[in-house]
């Protein structure tokens, strides 16, 4: 495992919210790694919140790695962690950055009775890229295109991820995606949605899909002004933790 790429696990201290367990579980997107959710998680935990940042199967190590695991096992890994969180705390939220704001509407979708809220960061459910419709055809030519990470705004700033995108990987993602886009209407739980103005990795399908489609009826739709795609270690990332609490602590209380 890549140092800095460990999963992150902190104890609910219910002390500091009213004698309640509440759970936070933060997923990292697609090539990334639990480093990008790290500060986010840590500044939760501080407040009292029962923490979880699982790392996904295939990262953190070596992007070869991740081109033999698919969306399958991503989602079997933050379902687990889940799970568990919801067996030991009095309600949960969960929240993501790209690839892991998908994952996050899909377990709200399958889990609709135990999330109490949904947190995304720039997710993903689309694209209007042409080449994803060639990935069927293109990872088996070649194993891996050239890396999506760290698009961060903030000049001392760097995501650990992968400097390569492996194909076989993503088209799983790809495929799962379409499928949870007809079930975003059994999203219910409350859902916080902050997106950056100004993004090089998620385009702009995503977020008409999600807002138009999610079956929440309470909905806050934030701008991050001054943030790239990992807004999570961006310009705006006090922003995304303060919000984000506030909003656990709505959707939570008793």
């Amino acid at each position: 495992m890549l140092a800095g790429a460990e999963p992150l696990s902190l104890p609910a201290r219910p002390e500091l919210t009213g004698g309640r367990r509440i759970g936070v579980l933060l997923t990292h997107g697609f090539t990334g790694s639990p480093g990008s959710m790290r500060a986010w998680g840590e500044h939760l935990a501080e407040l009292g919140y029962a923490v979880e940042v699982p790392r996904l199967p295939g990262h953190g190590t070596d992007w070869r790695d991740l081109n033999t695991r698919s969306w399958a096992d991503w989602y079997g890994e933050v379902e687990r962690v889940f799970e568990q969180l919801a067996a030991e705390n009095d309600a949960v939220v969960v929240a993501g950055l790209s690839m892991g704001g998908a994952l996050s509407l899909r377990l709200a979708a399958d889990h609709a009775d135990q999330v109490s809220g949904v947190v995304v960061v720039n997710p993903i459910v689309a694209t209007k890229r042409f080449d994803v419709k060639l990935l069927p055809v293109l990872k088996h030519v070649v194993p891996a295109l050239k890396g999506i990470g760290s698009d961060i705004k903030k000049a001392d700033a760097v995501e650990q991820s992968y400097l390569h995108t492996p194909l076989k990987a993503i088209h799983t993602l790809f495929q799962a995606l379409k499928l949870l886009v007809p079930d975003l209407a059994k999203v219910t739980a409350p859902l916080l949605y902050l997106r950056s103005t100004e993004d090089h990795v998620v385009d702009e399908v995503s977020e008409p899909i999600i807002l138009r489609q999610i079956g929440s009826t309470d909905v806050t739709v934030i701008r991050l002004e001054n943030s790239y795609h990992v807004a999570t270690l961006d310009n705006d990332a006090q922003r995304i933790f303060d919000e984000s609490a506030a909003f656990v602590a709505r959707v939570t209380a008793d």
